[in-house]
């Protein structure tokens, strides 16, 4: 069997591998997973990607699911209980930051959904790139931007343009696999 080609940069750990292969840039349109993942961008900031995978079972802990409601009533005492959490990232404003956030998406919520206002910045569909390499990938692009501002328009912290370009990617608003890759096309096609 010949071998498979991947992005480079999800070969070096099996759950790296695993996450490349049925995760990364597969369409997302479920709010509650979208949040999840937009979250989970925002603690990856300054640090691997691949230390927020080992920690996402411990963030769901932590976080109740990623439930935006019960997240939003959060007050400083629960704050200061998840800075004593070790399975998570323990960073104060990440974590006050994620209060913030769950706040603003239940007023997205309530303007007309997560999901459409997240998917509007690719007009509804993934969006086909067709990178040769590594280094031809943007790590912030007009549409990143765009969302950016009208998260923090609506409260969020820890969305700036990169974070919400790793999670476009993340979650199939952009293929951004590399065309030597055997997933290129596939994610966005919804298989």
């Amino acid at each position: 069997m010949p071998p498979v080609n991947r992005c480079p940069w999800s070969t070096s750990d099996p759950l790296y591998v695993r996450y490349h292969d049925e995760e990364w840039g597969v369409p997302e349109r479920r709010p509650r997973a979208l949040f999840e993942k937009l979250i989970l961008d925002g603690f990856q900031a300054g640090l691997s990607w691949l230390i927020i995978l080992r920690k996402r079972d411990a963030f769901r802990r932590a976080f109740h699911g990623f439930d935006p409601e019960r997240i939003a009533r959060w007050r400083t005492a629960r704050v200061e209980k998840l800075m004593q959490d070790a399975g998570i990232v323990r960073n104060r404003a990440k974590i006050e930051g994620t209060v913030a956030n769950a706040r603003g998406y239940l007023r997205i919520e309530q303007e007309g959904g997560f999901a459409p206002f997240l998917w509007q910045f690719v007009r509804g569909r993934t969006k086909r790139n067709a990178w040769k390499s590594l280094r031809q990938i943007p790590a912030e692009t007009p549409e990143s931007q765009a969302m950016s501002k009208a998260l923090r328009a609506r409260g969020f912290t820890f969305v700036g343009p990169t974070i919400c370009y790793a999670f476009m990617q993340a979650v199939g608003m952009v293929d951004d696999h590399l065309v030597s890759c055997f997933r290129h096309g596939v994610a966005a096609d919804g298989s």
